[in-house]
């Protein structure tokens, strides 16, 4: 936990023109700073508001369920990636990796979609309900020293999405689909508003391939080997950005 990441209900004190406060955390959090910082009163760690400014935050005192601390804010958080991602949906234990990844590497808009060759029942996990997708990108930010929540847009169907949507997605920017025997190698060092399409292990069916180019998706490679998502996913944000 390199960012002890601090939403509104922990602020005994509200922030004031000079981004100063004080907060009260309990749970993980809290065992965390304990056990795994081992601070005490006096010492500092580096803290952000949930969407909001990163600065530093002075341990007041340590009980055994509970840390106080005044924060003070100093600073934005790092720029987002010009990226929105689209992603077959992984396997569920894939995903909370997956997830972590992406928000670490600056990932801001993330759209989960169906393929041929994703399994139908993958959807009735309950990674997806009851807000259990906040968690990876919880500990997303906290990894990255980041602040900004990325949006996960869940879209079950995948022609109403590539037809439909992915078109005003891809806007005036640019559009790439990974797919593993395309002729063009993956491009590096982008600057400008991109989307990236990654399908399932195997990669998508010819049919949604073809799909995808006629939204305006061009195919790209990052070789012979065929990867997994986990292992792709920050192989090709890298040579990208």
């Amino acid at each position: 936990m390199n960012l002890i990441l601090l939403f509104e209900s922990d602020f005994s004190t509200p922030l004031d023109a000079t981004g100063c406060g004080r907060v009260s955390l309990s749970g993980r959090r809290a065992a965390y700073v304990q056990s795994i910082h081992r601070a005490g009163p006096g010492d500092e760690l580096q803290v952000g508001v949930l969407n909001g400014r990163i600065g530093r935050g002075e341990i007041l005192a340590v009980e055994d369920d509970r840390v106080d601390l005044t924060v003070r804010l100093e600073r934005d958080p790092p720029a987002a990636l010009p990226l929105n991602l689209v992603l077959a949906l992984p396997r569920p234990l894939v995903l909370k990796r997956v997830l972590i990844a992406a928000t670490s590497l600056g990932c801001k808009r993330i759209f989960l979609i169906q393929s041929r060759r994703v399994e139908r029942s993958f959807w009735n996990s309950k990674v997806l309900r009851n807000g259990q997708l906040d968690e990876p990108l919880i500990l997303g930010l906290e990894q990255a020293v980041d602040t900004v929540m990325p949006s996960v847009e869940l879209r079950t169907r995948f022609k109403p999405f590539v037809e439909d949507e992915l078109p005003g997605l891809i806007g005036e920017g640019q559009a790439f689909v990974a797919h593993p025997g395309a002729q063009r190698p993956c491009p590096r060092d982008l600057a400008s508003q991109t989307t990236l399409v990654i399908g399932p292990e195997g990669g998508f069916i010819p049919y949604e391939f073809e799909r995808l180019d006629q939204a305006g998706c061009t195919g790209i490679a990052l070789g012979e080997r065929i990867l997994r998502i986990e292992t792709a996913l920050p192989v090709l944000l890298a040579k990208m950005f």
